[in-house]
């Protein structure tokens, strides 16, 4: 069974078990409404080691750091900013010294930057590997919350930067290569949080999610809960030096995001994205009324259809 075999699995299981004032599931976060404007936002993640990292190539401090920010990510890809979070770490005994340490510090210095307090948590030993878990509650007022399923045909697809670099990354750890700038990357990615809340700002912004499974994956994630299609232009996906189109495509794990926006403002929220950040944003494709998740790539104008998907973590 997929990961997200195994999600649909819970989806179906859970379906007649009430939900209290939570949103269905389908988004980054969940949201529960507190007020007559404002929602809370929760996500949570798990680390393995084994699956998603190595202990012998992911420095702890910068997998402290890693914990939380692929979590700050999911609240920023709804326009919301994180709050508060609960961390919880099965540790062997070979890692609850020097190793714990380590990792607790990146992981604090990162809510201190953040301003993300820890709420609690728990502990407990492992007998072998390392077990991560994280759980973060966000805010954001109901007007600046960005769902998946708000994207419109003739919109925009638009990442918040360039892909691949996380993927590439991986490789060079694999390989052994553990100081090139790509591997320091997908070892410590930066959540874009203050992007998140500015695009959340903006109503010319209306789908939106974060790219961690890979452009392939989570575009088709939009285009799902929208019941729409896509087309991009290969050629205009911004790749990261030492990265490769498949590698952009299909990668994951990048936490850039990714989404759709009106086209007669495009031009204007470019400019002032530029102006915020010092960045750019990359529009790469178009919304289509075609069937739902259908993605059409479109190499210099002429479709291509490969089978590419972003990457899973198999259950």
């Amino acid at each position: 069974m997929t990961e997200f075999e195994l999600i649909a699995r819970i989806g179906q299981l859970f379906a007649n078990v009430p939900r209290n004032g939570f949103e269905e599931p389908g988004d980054d976060c969940t949201t529960l409404r507190v007020s007559d404007d404002e929602s809370l936002l929760f996500s949570t993640d798990l680390l393995t080691e084994g699956i998603h990292f190595l202990r012998e190539t992911t420095p702890p401090y910068e997998l402290g750091r890693k914990a939380l920010a692929v979590n700050l990510s999911d609240i920023a890809a709804m326009g919301g900013r994180t709050v508060s979070a609960l961390l919880s770490v099965a540790l062997p005994p070979d890692a609850a010294g020097q190793w714990a340490e380590a990792f607790l510090e990146g992981y604090r210095d990162l809510s201190a930057e953040e301003g993300v307090m820890l709420a609690g948590g728990d502990t407990t030993s492992s007998r072998r590997d390392i077990t991560i878990n994280v759980t973060v509650i966000g805010r954001a007022a109901d007007r600046h919350i960005k769902r998946r399923s708000d994207a419109r045909v003739g919109d925009a697809i638009v990442t918040a930067g360039q892909l691949g670099a996380s993927g590439a990354g991986l490789r060079d750890l694999l390989a052994g290569n553990l100081d090139s700038s790509n591997a320091r990357i997908h070892n410590a990615p930066v959540a874009q949080t203050a992007e998140g809340v500015w695009l959340g700002e903006r109503t010319e912004v209306h789908a939106m999610t974060d790219l961690s499974d890979g452009l392939a994956s989570d575009l088709c994630h939009i285009l799902e809960k929208s019941h729409v299609g896509a087309t991009v232009d290969l050629e205009r996906i911004p790749i990261a030096a030492g990265s490769d189109l498949i590698t952009a495509v299909t990668g994951g794990e990048d936490y850039k995001l990714l989404f759709t926006a009106a086209p007669e403002s495009l031009t204007e929220l470019c400019r002032a994205f530029e102006s915020r950040f010092g960045s750019p944003l990359y529009p790469i494709g178009v919304i289509t009324a075609a069937e739902t998740c259908e993605i059409v790539w479109l190499d210099h104008g002429k479709p291509f259809r490969p089978d590419w998907h972003g990457y899973e973590h198999n259950a």
